[in-house]
């Protein structure tokens, strides 16, 4: 009875072992197939980017929805669906977290408005002054659902010209790309952008804000509370606020957070 009673226990032993080895059955944390990003349309270039050597590095692919701010908060709350959100200023972030949908957070870089006008500068537009003379015609973000819409509002108000400026602006775009388009083409006399994105385009010139009249957002990125991939989606975050992440923001002509320069903002 002692040789059958050891027998059987070496072969539960034997069992439990094959067990524990095999497929599926590893305590260790697998990566997703995919994660899905809502995005800022304005941090599209680095976030492609991001998104290909984050899949190289961990198997991973990342997909992505580019919208503005707000417009992405609206979907995030319709279809509670996503892994992680990327928005153009921390005031986004800080209403998903109140409504529950973002935790875990990290802050990446800088979106700093600046004046675009189309090459050439027609309109002669030398200040922030000068969006609300008379006759200027100006294109701005939508500021219901991009973030440069409502930074420019803020930027306006913030210095005392929000009513004159206002009366000039012909149109309202969803995302700051479609406004650079429209400026570029000289659809309009000036805007207010983020410097990050005109940065390398030909067919529009800058004007700077000084800082003490500017309105300068911090982009922060945060895993969703209904991510289905919690650990990877986390993993995402970290890389992006990695020193490898952030060197690809630097790289498309973002200003990588902290910056000295800008900690008051």
């Amino acid at each position: 009875m002692k040789k059958i009673t050891l027998s059987i226990s070496a072969l539960a032993i034997a069992l439990l072992l094959i067990i524990i080895s095999a497929p599926g059955c590893t305590s260790q944390p697998q990566e997703a197939e995919s994660i899905m990003v809502y995005s800022g349309a304005g941090m599209r270039k680095p976030m492609d980017e991001i998104g290909v050597v984050f899949q190289q590095k961990y198997g991973t692919e990342v997909k992505y929805n580019y919208a503005g701010s707000n417009a992405l908060l609206s979907q995030m709350e319709l279809t509670q669906e996503g892994d992680a959100y990327m928005p153009g200023a921390t005031m986004y972030i800080e209403i998903a977290v109140e409504k529950g949908f973002v935790d875990y957070q990290q802050l990446i870089c800088y979106h700093i408005p600046i004046i675009t006008v189309p090459k050439g500068n027609p309109a002669n537009i030398t200040c922030l002054e000068d969006l609300a003379r008379p006759g200027v015609k100006l294109i701005f973000g939508d500021p219901e659902v991009a973030a440069t819409g409502k930074a420019a509002v803020s930027i306006l108000k913030n210095n005392g010209i929000y009513d004159a400026a206002w009366e000039n602006v012909i149109a309202t775009l969803p995302t700051m790309n479609e406004v650079m388009m429209q400026i570029a083409l000289g659809q309009a006399d000036a805007s207010i952008n983020w410097w990050d994105t005109v940065k390398a385009v030909e067919d529009i010139e800058v004007i700077e804000i000084p800082k003490e009249q500017n309105d300068i957002k911090i982009i922060p990125i945060g895993v969703t509370t209904f991510s289905k991939n919690p650990e990877t989606a986390k993993k995402f975050v970290d890389f992006c606020a990695s020193d490898e992440g952030k060197a690809i923001f630097e790289k498309h002509g973002f200003v990588i957070y902290p910056d000295p320069k800008y900690e008051s903002q």
